[in-house]
């Protein structure tokens, strides 16, 4: 039998559309509407009336529940804080979550069995409402188990090989790779090598290909020795880079899955008397703070980590307020940023 067709579909995303106002906002007057003035306050409540707007459960159990909490677990292989471009994350989100009157929840795991059962903690414990995904893999039994279990989340990338949609925030990592190879290509290196991420990550994937296609389209071959996967620590970059540099046929630039190999990189070519951007070009991926005071300075695909936080804050109000998943699929473009480590090959 038919649900009721009753209006209640406007979602949160809509009523701020008829509004006028962000989806935050929305989300303060039917939170905390005392922080709101009362001609903005009412122009919502109108809004919602004219729509037929009434809250998701799920999003009155986040905004009115128990919790009030929304969770993020964040990756920390070899007991290590996974990479610097988390804390930029997280500052968006918690800045993100308490304008909405939501506390953020952060912990950290090793990535695999752990990880899988930090999850099941939180949720079976019901310390959250929601969650964060962070550094989503290709088969990720994390989203696998959050859909099974119905528990409102939103990814930071995207899962190639799960078929069911759930919202993700991504960015473009293949365009960002085929830019900067290009790039390098329009400088006249020839031979380019690349330090990919760990191959689950469903972002290497992407990363590779841009890599590859660039490579393809310029009509050379794609090298085995200069395709190496790094585990994303500058102590990584800086091995394989000494690996590379070691070959009888060295490469004249190194693409990084991130910065943090790209800064051992950098370490690597210095030790060995070479200048980055004038013996050897070194391009990094995220654009974290130490990119800036590197010498030289880094060339890198800018991510804006904070304005990506925000917006999953955003996401995730909207699928609490009944937003289809598929509605609340994104990505974004990286900017590449050139500074200094990169240049045209020595002739």
């Amino acid at each position: 039998m038919p649900r009721n067709p009753t209006p209640t579909n406007a979602d949160i995303r809509k009523v701020a559309l008829e509004a006028g106002v962000s989806i935050a906002t929305v989300s303060r007057v039917l939170n905390n509407p005392q922080r709101v003035s009362a001609a903005t306050r009412e122009r919502v409540l109108e809004a919602a009336a004219r729509l037929g707007y009434r809250p998701n459960p799920l999003g009155q159990r986040l905004r009115k529940g128990r919790a009030e909490t929304v969770g993020v677990v964040i990756p920390a292989p070899q007991g290590r804080f996974a990479d610097s471009f988390f804390l930029e994350l997280l500052a968006g989100l918690g800045e993100g979550l308490s304008e909405v009157g939501l506390d953020l929840l952060v912990t950290t795991s090793p990535p695999g069995p752990q990880e899988l059962s930090c999850y099941q903690r939180l949720v079976e414990s019901k310390r959250v409402d929601g969650l964060v995904l962070a550094r989503t893999r290709r088969l990720d039994e994390r989203i696998v188990y959050l859909l099974k279990r119905k528990i409102p989340f939103v990814a930071h990338g995207r899962s190639d090989l799960i078929d069911e949609p759930f919202p993700y925030l991504d960015i473009d990592g293949e365009q960002g790779f085929h830019k900067a190879t290009q790039h390098l290509l329009n400088l006249g290196h020839r031979d380019i090598a690349f330090i990919g991420a760990p191959h689950e990550l469903n972002f290497a994937q992407h990363r590779l290909k841009g890599y590859q296609r660039a490579l393809a389209e310029a009509g050379l071959p794609l090298r085995a020795e200069w395709v190496l996967e790094g585990d994303l620590s500058e102590e990584s970059g800086y091995q394989l880079t000494q690996a590379l540099l070691g070959l009888p046929q060295p490469p004249t630039a190194l693409l990084c899955a991130n910065d943090l190999m790209a800064l051992g990189a950098l370490r690597a070519l210095r030790e060995r008397g070479l200048k980055a951007g004038r013996e050897v070009s070194v391009i990094g991926y995220d654009d974290i703070l130490l990119a800036h005071y590197t010498d030289p300075p880094l060339s890198t695909l800018h991510q804006p980590f904070h304005a990506m936080g925000r917006r999953l804050v955003e996401m995730l109000l909207a699928r609490l307020g009944g937003a289809p998943a598929e509605e609340l699929q994104e990505i974004w473009v990286p900017e590449l940023i050139l500074r200094g480590s990169d240049g045209p090959p020595q002739s």
